[in-house]
């Protein structure tokens, strides 16, 4: 009697999972019950494949420009489209499978904060090594040079090679080399060695930032200029409490204490390896999956054409912000007689307003399409920066707030823009844009020195004054939410 109930039970089990899966093959047709199942007893994620939460005319995978790595993008939406409510199971897990890996974008910001903070405190020396070595403004603008130079150079390189052959420990040999600089800038004993210092921690720079930048893009979830601001304001962040730092250690107790630094980055080492692991299971549980191949949604043509006005906008971009950077604290400190920590705390305040525009510009990206927070700014910071140079110490420090803010939230949307124009290449991408505008940096922080030398300060500011007015070229750049431009 027992047997024949447990039949019954079974057969009556049977009959309904067969009948609900018939209902759910009928409005979903690619929904597989059975296999979702048995993928939930056996403790494995459903693969994507079988949730038949797709849109009409697109897979749900797609590649995500990190080579093996899958995103499974916008199933929200999709799942609405598959007329599915908001509050149904699959729905809340696919909600759930597309959100960012907020743990992974957190190490990664942090990482960056880490990375930035020290290299901003070659800058945040240089009075104190114009002062010990003897150096004019042209030797200053010498150190920026390489140090940014060689931040840019590897850049390209290192992401080509890494869209190819993925490192996840990568990260942290760069970190390692950012220790390795800071150690040779402590103890150098000739302007020689400071540059090879310099150089050094430019060299974990380049290796750094593409691969970060590909984790970033990994863990979005498909928030991709949120996890961009994410990670670009841990940097900006960084760059802003560098110089505090120095300040607080490299000022009291000279050129030996900027040793101290190499503890942060014993501390990004750490990191950053946890963050490896995590990025090589990610490829490893990606192998063997079928993606859709990623296409541009522009044509060739346009496609070269938005590249090179993206890069003259980096240029004026990062030429106006290298200005600042590398010779606020001169500025102030010639125009304004205030004191090096009192320069130290302006250029902080102008680098927090940096943080906070980069938060604000990946987030307003995704919320009113990249091109027109390019647009704004670029070309909105232009009032401000004409007013700069003939402002009094109130009026330079408060107009320092929106120039930083305003230029800042522009790289988040670039960076990602430029990523939609070439899917496929995230750390191509990255290292080019990355090493563009370090070296953008270097180059005009090096022919800044030399004009001030020749020149003044104020000059200088005259004179980078006018470059926002080259965001007018953003008015050629292509609408790429749209469909497929051609030109």
């Amino acid at each position: 009697m027992i047997r024949v109930s447990r039949r019954l039970v079974l057969a009556n089990r049977r009959w309904f999972e067969n009948r609900a899966a018939a209902i759910l093959h009928y409005h979903c047709p690619k929904y597989d019950f059975r296999t979702i199942q048995a993928q939930i007893e056996a403790g494995a994620r459903p693969a994507a494949e079988s949730r038949g939460i797709t849109r009409p005319e697109e897979p749900i995978l797609q590649r995500d420009s990190t080579l093996s790595a899958i995103t499974y993008a916008d199933t929200a939406s999709a799942a609405a489209t598959a007329g599915m409510t908001p509050s149904s199971p699959a729905q809340k897990f696919a909600t759930a499978a597309s959100g960012p890996a907020f743990a992974i974008l957190i190490m990664i910001s942090l990482s960056h904060l880490l990375n930035d903070l020290m290299q901003s405190v070659v800058p945040a020396v240089y009075p104190i090594l114009k002062d010990k070595f003897n150096l004019d403004y042209a030797d200053v603008g010498l150190l920026t040079f390489t140090w940014q130079l060689m931040a840019s150079i590897l850049q390209p390189i290192v992401g080509i090679y890494t869209d190819k052959h993925p490192k996840p420990f990568s990260l942290a040999v760069g970190m390692g080399s950012t220790l390795t600089g800071l150690v040779i800038m402590a103890f150098a004993n000739s302007f020689a060695m400071l540059l090879v210092g310099v150089a050094v921690i430019g060299i974990g720079s380049s290796i750094f930032h593409p691969e970060s930048s590909r984790v970033a893009r990994m863990a979005s979830g498909g928030r991709h200029g949120f996890a961009q601001s994410i990670f670009q304001v841990g940097g900006n962040v960084g760059s802003a409490i560098g110089p505090l730092m120095a300040m607080l250690l490299v000022v009291p107790f000279g050129q030996h204490a900027i040793g101290f630094f190499a503890i942060f980055a014993l501390c990004g080492i750490i990191i950053l390896t946890r963050v490896g692991f995590w990025y090589r299971s990610e490829r490893r549980a990606a192998k063997g999956k079928v993606v859709k191949v990623a296409v541009s949604p522009v044509s060739k043509s346009v496609l070269i054409r938005s590249l090179v006005i993206l890069c003259a906008l980096i240029f004026s971009k990062f030429l106006y912000m290298a200005s600042l950077s590398s010779y606020y604290i001169f500025y102030t400190k010639e125009t304004f007689d205030v004191s090096t920590s009192t320069a130290q705390l302006l250029l902080f305040v102008y680098l927090a307003a940096v943080a906070v525009g980069t938060i604000a510009g990946g987030p307003l990206g995704d919320r009113f399409g990249r091109r027109s927070v390019i647009w704004f700014s670029i070309l909105g910071v232009l009032p401000f920066t004409l007013a700069l140079p003939f402002a009094n110490l109130f009026w330079t420090v408060a107009l320092t707030i929106p120039i930083g803010f305003i230029l800042a939230s522009a790289f988040p949307a670039i960076v990602v823009f430029a990523q939609e124009l070439v899917p496929g290449k995230v750390g191509t991408i990255s290292g080019l844009f990355f090493g563009f505008a370090f070296g953008m940096g270097g180059i005009g922080a090096a022919a800044l020195g030399a004009l001030a030398d020749h020149t003044s300060i104020t000059f200088v500011y005259q004179v980078c004054s006018v470059l926002p007015a080259i965001g007018l070229l953003a008015v050629f750049l292509p609408d790429v939410r749209s469909k497929r431009v051609t030109g």
